[in-house]
């Protein structure tokens, strides 16, 4: 399917040929008829791609601020490969459309195949052929309105959360500064809703065309026109609110507000123009800033968007879902008229030419639909393609030969982390072959394909397993997916590299061993990448052997999250140590050669900060202190192991020491941050190609997989908890 997509780095635009999306559970994959590009959002996101790298800088300084923090605690190497790989990434444009629902997905049944609906987000309602949408971002179209109209819906629901934050009553007055689409929109809401409306942009067509809305009077900004209607419908007291519908660098729209908004009168901020505010005008007038957040409720909010929870309808009456629906019910109704906002129709295939037309200012729009052509016909599905055979669950395990080189690997998830840490060791290998790419998103298997040289890009996992030229599948997921599909590539008798945590909860971890046991499968890997740091294994093999027990100490300086981040879903990806915590476990398991034999922690209220202690079989003990109330100017993670006289010191994977009869000590001049992500990889290709034994044995991951549980079963009993030393399933090699 194709898809319009831009490159942020260099600006260019492109129609792509992406994997079609997959119906997912708790949603529908709908196929686009009309979809609305959003004038003013979307132009300013193309604006800011044609910049140099010091403006988009500018343009977001957040995205500076995040950039640097990741230096000071990843290193700088690590922080600018990921950065120029994401600005180096094609991203999706357009979250307004309406096309017909394809097919439904399970725990779906509010809607049918062949139902007309609109759709809503900027990663399910793009400007591409098929889109996967969840159920609380669709709503399904009242008969009689068309598709293009019905492709306003999101757009507008942006509007109506803009005036419900107004709070406008019968034979209110109010004003609208900005008439791109979403002042239009606006000043159609108010004027349909009895409010007398007021209009300010120095473009006269807008004027024209919000008047003919039902503005009362428009003008430009601080021109003779607006002041004068403003003072005449209010009596000289003032619009009651004023809606920011603006972009642009300007304060000038803050500054009209406070002068023509009555005392204590609501100025609602839609937009995204600069808000420098006048404080002695603002203060004199005691006025009500207020910000209106998109669709409305349930905005950035996952478990609405993703997970398909709503909120009660006594407490939350509009949720962007239901302002979805509100606005399709007032199209239908005729209440709102969106036909005269539409400037232009054009074809789908045309769509990087009307980008471009509209940048240039050639082509002067309020809003511009694309127009998808009817799907043809649905080619036979290709051996290796979207359409294979789902691999037989009985069938014989793989023998263990060494594999024939270059060896065949495929990818289930290229995010961030696979993209800056995994890939980029693997890329332009002459022993390694990238055979296939598997997202969710289409969009993120398409360029993975282009950065990494991927033979073919897909959303279909069944492909890869089936296909006898991958040998190895890299699971680099999110963490409540791990074991699923780690079982799944076993039983097809790939080997398998599975990003931390190999799973959650001991009914995930069931679901592998019955993999390997059921297979006779065991080729396994978990990322615990530390242990193969190059720094920390010579410093390791200059302590030397130990005899007697030994004490280490290990902090974690792990910092805050930032609060959009997946890792909060403790409901679905569990906490932040069971991701995390296997990394730290796992490199003091492999420093003592043992694994621990019991585990008490304690954490502070919010369960943030943790102190985990480890009792191991040969009396040795570790504390791993995992903190996110840190500075982030000080190391991430410093270990020290004493026993025998001798201490090793380890400092963020920069420095390294071991005290002893003699001294040793690391490099002054470090490289870079090794943390062991090529060294494991390497690893990793070796055995798979040699049909030797993986790099970590299996009860090993098992043990410290269990270890991570524990740790959250002491935290909830307040008790230690005793490991027994994990047995190997049934049928697995030795």
């Amino acid at each position: 399917m194709r898809q319009v997509v831009q490159n942020y780095r260099t600006g260019e635009l492109a129609l792509l040929e992406v994997p079609a999306p997959r119906c997912k559970p708790g949603g529908v994959l709908v196929r686009t008829r009309y979809s609305l590009i959003s004038t003013g959002t979307e132009l300013m996101k193309v604006s800011e791609a044609g910049m140099g790298l010091l403006g988009k800088a500018r343009a977001r300084p957040d995205q500076v601020a995040k950039v640097v923090q990741s230096a000071a605690t990843a290193g700088v190497v690590a922080t600018y490969r990921k950065a120029m790989n994401r600005l180096d990434s094609y991203t999706p444009l357009g979250y307004s459309l309406c096309g017909v629902v394809e097919q439904v997905g399970e725990g779906v049944s509010d809607v049918a195949v062949g139902d007309l609906v609109a759709c809503a987000g900027n990663e399910h309602a793009l400007h591409g052929e098929l889109n996967w949408v969840p159920a609380n971002l669709y709503a399904r179209v009242p008969e009689g309105v068309s598709a293009a109209h019905a492709a306003f819906g999101t757009v507008g629901s942006i509007a109506l959360q803009g005036v419900r934050r107004g709070e406008p009553q019968l034979g209110d007055a109010a004003l609208v500064v900005g008439l791109g689409l979403i002042g239009q929109l606006v000043v159609a809401l108010l004027a349909g809703s009895g409010t007398r409306v007021v209009g300010a942009d120095p473009d006269p067509r807008r004027c024209a065309l919000a008047e003919r809305l039902g503005a009362l009077a428009c003008g430009p900004p601080g021109s003779g026109v607006v002041d004068t209607a403003v003072a005449e419908l209010t009596g000289g007291h003032g619009a009651d609110q004023v809606y920011l519908a603006a972009g642009g660098d300007s304060n000038e729209p803050v500054e009209l507000a406070a002068r023509l908004v009555r005392d204590r009168g609501r100025v609602v901020d839609i937009g995204k123009c600069r808000l420098d505010l006048p404080w002695n005008a603002y203060y004199a007038k005691e006025l009500d800033l207020r910000f209106s957040r998109s669709y409305g409720p349930g905005r950035y909010d996952p478990d609405y968007e993703l997970a398909g929870r709503d909120y009660p309808y006594g407490y939350v009456r509009w949720t962007e879902r239901r302002n979805l629906a509100c606005v399709l019910d007032l199209i239908a109704r005729g209440r709102l008229d969106v036909e005269p906002l539409i400037s232009h129709v054009a074809d789908f295939a045309d769509a990087v030419e009307t980008y471009r037309r509209l940048g240039s200012g050639e082509l002067k729009a309020v809003a511009v639909l694309f127009r998808y052509p009817p799907p043809g016909p649905r080619p036979s599905p290709e051996p290796g393609g979207n359409g294979a055979r789902r691999p037989d669950r009985g069938a014989a395990p793989a023998a263990r030969p060494p594999v024939p080189r270059p060896v065949g690997l495929a990818f289930v998830g290229a995010g961030a982390y696979a993209s800056s840490m995994l890939l980029p060791h693997l890329a332009g290998r002459d022993d390694v072959a990238l055979r296939q790419v598997v997202t969710t998103s289409a969009l993120s298997a398409a360029n993975a394909r282009r950065s990494f040289g991927f033979a073919a890009a897909s959303t279909d996992l069944d492909a890869v397993l089936s296909d006898p030229s991958v040998h190895a599948v890299f699971v680099v997921t999110r963490h409540s997916s791990h074991a699923e599909l780690a079982g799944r590539a076993l039983r097809a008798g790939k080997a398998v590299f599975v990003e931390k945590p190999l799973a959650l909860d001991e009914a995930q971890l069931r679901q592998i061993l019955d993999a390997v046991a059921e297979s006779g499968n065991d080729r396994l890997q978990v990322g615990f990448n530390r242990r193969f740091a190059p720094l920390l294994r010579e410093a390791r093999g200059r302590l030397g052997r130990r005899i007697g027990p030994a004490t280490a100490r290990y902090l974690v300086n792990a910092g805050q999250l930032d609060p959009a981040s997946w890792y909060r879903r403790r409901d679905s990806e569990g906490s932040r140590f069971a991701g995390e915590g296997g990394h730290f476990i796992d490199t003091i398991d492999w420093l003592l050669d043992a694994d621990p034999a019991e585990v008490f922690a304690c954490a502070t209220p919010d369960q943030a900060d943790l102190q985990v202690l480890l009792r191991y079989p040969d009396g040795s003990t570790a504390a791993i202190t995992y903190a996110t109330s840190g500075s982030a100017r000080f190391p991430k993670e410093t270990i020290e192991l004493l026993g025998d006289g001798k201490v090793l010191r380890f400092n963020d994977f920069l420095r390294a020491s071991v005290h002893g009869r003699w001294r040793w000590a690391g490099p002054r001049l470090p490289r870079g941050r090794d943390k062991g992500q090529r060294a494991q990889l390497d690893a990793f290709l070796a055995a798979v190609g040699t049909g030797g034994p993986m790099p970590i044995g299996l009860d090993s991951l098992i043990a410290t997989t269990r270890a991570t549980f524990a740790v959250h079963t002491s935290l909830r009993t307040g008790t230690p908890v005793r490991l027994d030393p994990p047995a190997a399933p049934d049928g697995a090699g030795p």
